[in-house]
């Protein structure tokens, strides 16, 4: 009996995009998990180098009862010098689950990295984003048709492989080339341990401060991404979808 090629446009997805595909989906739901837990010990974002609970702040989140706290003692200056740093003593106690948090944070962190390396490279190697991915037939009126069948939630059936939509692949090539870089290099940014040796990560995100604002940005554009994701999943047909990208041929 013989077997028929398979056409590479109407592929099946390959196992290594099966296998990083689920190891980064659940290693992003570890960081988002953690990331939330965070937040809830400091609501409180800022811009530039530093920023504590004494410092302006740019924003601040109602997650917890950290938000908008008070109940702190007189503070005192560190040095008579104009400016100079201060402290005070809270008189409240606080939500502080921070150790953990950090810890399968980071962890959870490195599990996104190194599939994601390997599926980056893999991709560029195989063709797997030139095929698939890169959206060579875009058009303004093409790009407009496929938002207006989005928003009427006209969704075209499921296939078995890497069949995207224009939109899909403006989507995948946004999350992949600049989210994904953005939320590994702002995360990077934040340890003083990486920094020290590559302090030009500090001059690129304007400050550590900063760049853990960034990545709470990019980090809540690709959980709004992961939402529309699977809305468009169940619309297209979830069973074969999910069967597509794990055991399905």
């Amino acid at each position: 009996m013989t077997h028929q090629p398979v056409d590479s446009e109407h592929a099946p997805h390959k196992r290594w995009v099966k296998s990083s595909h689920w190891i980064i989906t659940l290693s992003f739901f570890a960081l988002v998990f953690t990331g939330v837990e965070m937040i809830m010990v400091h609501p409180r974002f800022y811009w530039g180098e530093v920023g504590n609970d004494l410092t302006p702040v740019l924003f601040e989140l109602p997650v917890s009862r950290n938000y908008q706290h008070g109940g702190w003692e007189k503070s005192v200056p560190f040095s008579e010098a104009a400016g100079a740093p201060v402290s005070a003593a809270r008189t409240y106690d606080i939500f502080n689950q921070n150790g953990w948090g950090r810890s399968l944070h980071f962890l959870a962190g490195w599990f996104l990295l190194v599939p994601g390396l390997i599926y980056f490279i893999a991709g560029i190697f195989t063709g797997h984003f030139r095929k698939h991915l890169w959206p060579k037939e875009f058009s303004l009126k093409l790009f407009w048709n496929d938002i207006i069948n989005h928003v009427r939630m006209q969704i075209p059936p499921a296939t078995n492989g890497p069949q995207y939509g224009l939109l899909q692949k403006l989507s995948y090539v946004i999350v992949l080339f600049f989210l994904m870089p953005v939320i590994v290099m702002t995360g990077m940014t934040m340890s003083p341990a990486i920094t020290a040796a590559y302090p030009f990560l500090l001059k690129i995100f304007f400050g550590a401060q900063s760049a853990r604002t960034i990545h709470f940005f990019a980090s809540t554009a690709l959980v709004l991404f992961l939402i529309v994701h699977v809305v468009m999943v169940i619309k297209s047909g979830f069973k074969q979808q999910v069967r597509a990208m794990t055991i399905g041929k």
